[in-house]
């Protein structure tokens, strides 16, 4: 079995693995919290503490299906803690007792600088290594709570000076991809003193509607809201936000902590490689349970030692400097399919979907029941590999496009 080492330090504090509970339902509690330390977790951001409980309604989930794909996507209209906040402070001060060595974030939100400084100090008291700043809930509709946070610089600002004035511990804000910029409000949040970024938090959404009772789901007492989207649908949202905040010169070294749909070590391999850290996740153990842990990091493990690495560190990053603007993408050549007859079941998609989804190029031959690319007006988007059930077509001959006055020369491709 292949043995690396997948500790990694954020904030001055040392994970043995980058991998987190997310503030959400999924570390509610003691129990819980205790069960994922015992699963191996690297760490727990427990659910976002308030100075009074929430009152949640009932049902509060929705999951969005492609086909016979269970939840491509997840509706959570949960808001934060339900519990006395004394009794997530007990559980907190117990979790640092029996498990010293675990990282424990607590996750607070409040509406008022005086709030945040007393909450900041409660959980700093109980033990805490580090505090999240909820920026984010979608579900809180007052305008100094939760995701209004994040779309605020000046409030960032305020939030996170008023956070910082009151304790010692590193502090993460964790930020809403309910907006167009996130650049703005994670500067302006380091700027009043917070150390990283934890991004992102859910997406604003309805994601189904029931057609006979003409409601979204889940329908509570006959009425639905607008809330918090998130599964592994959402990870291109994630990863785009967090290669966005590396892009830019005035944010590109703040320590990020990544959220948004991980649930397999590809995913995590996904985030490192574009700049997260520490890995937080939600939704994939809300249906495998905390056991997925171990695939995460055997996977990991295995891809370390592949791209021939010690250091999970070594890793952060290094798919930055390849994501560049469009307009600067290479467009000297374009690349043919390649079919493989063999593999072909002779089902026809390709051919349909290029004819009515891109540019007639998939010819069909009814006898064979095979296709072939009419290279004359192929374009070389390679659609057709992609709804080939079976992978019988692939990335094939790489032709150069004719000069027209740009220059173009021949050179070697990556592809």
């Amino acid at each position: 079995m292949i043995k690396k080492d997948l500790s990694i330090e954020f904030l001055g504090v040392k994970f043995k693995n980058p991998f987190m509970l997310s503030s959400s339902p999924v570390g509610n509690c003691y129990d819980m919290c205790a069960k994922a330390f015992r699963s191996g977790w690297g760490g727990i951001v427990y659910k976002t503490l308030i100075k009074d409980p929430c009152d949640e309604c009932s049902p509060r989930y929705d999951m969005l299906q492609k086909e016979a794909t269970p939840f491509v996507g997840f509706k959570n209209m949960e808001q934060l803690t339900e519990h006395p906040l004394e009794d997530d402070l007990r559980d907190i001060r117990r979790l640092k007792e029996e498990f010293p060595d675990c990282v424990l974030v607590a996750s607070i939100m409040a509406g008022s600088d005086e709030d945040w400084k007393i909450l900041a100090k409660q959980v700093e008291d109980a033990g805490a290594d580090m505090i999240e700043l909820n920026f984010s809930c979608p579900q809180m509709t007052d305008t100094h709570l939760g995701s209004a946070i994040g779309q605020n610089p000046d409030l960032c600002r305020q939030y996170c000076k008023a956070v910082k004035s009151a304790t010692k511990l590193p502090v993460i804000a964790k930020m809403t991809p309910n907006i167009t910029d996130m650049c703005e409000v994670a500067l302006a949040s380091i700027e009043g003193g917070a150390d990283a970024i934890s991004a992102i938090n859910t997406i604003k959404s309805i994601l189904n509607v029931d057609l006979d009772k003409e409601v979204g789901l889940p329908i509570v007492n006959g009425k639905s809201s607008i809330s918090g989207y998130s599964g592994k649908a959402i990870k291109p949202v994630a990863l785009r936000f967090i290669q966005q905040l590396r892009d830019n010169p005035k944010t590109r070294d703040i320590p990020i902590s990544g959220i948004g749909g991980i649930e397999t070590w590809r995913d995590a391999a996904e985030f490192i490689l574009l700049g997260a850290s520490t890995l937080q996740v939600t939704t994939a153990i809300m249906q495998y349970g905390y056991r997925i842990i171990d695939d995460l990091c055997n996977g990991l493990m295995h891809y370390m030692e592949e791209k021939g690495v010690d250091r999970l560190s070594d890793l952060v990053g290094r798919a930055n400097k390849n994501v560049i603007p469009a307009e600067e993408l290479d467009r000297d050549f374009k690349i043919y399919p390649k079919i493989d007859d063999d593999k072909c079941v002779g089902c026809g998609r390709c051919y349909i979907s290029c004819y009515d989804g891109s540019h007639q190029a998939m010819e069909w031959d009814k006898k064979t029941r095979r296709p072939t690319c009419n290279t004359d007006k192929c374009v070389g988007c390679l659609l057709c590999s992609l709804v080939c059930p079976v992978g019988a077509i692939s990335k094939g001959e790489v032709v150069f496009k004719p000069g027209r006055g740009k220059g173009r020369k021949t050179k070697d491709v990556i592809i």
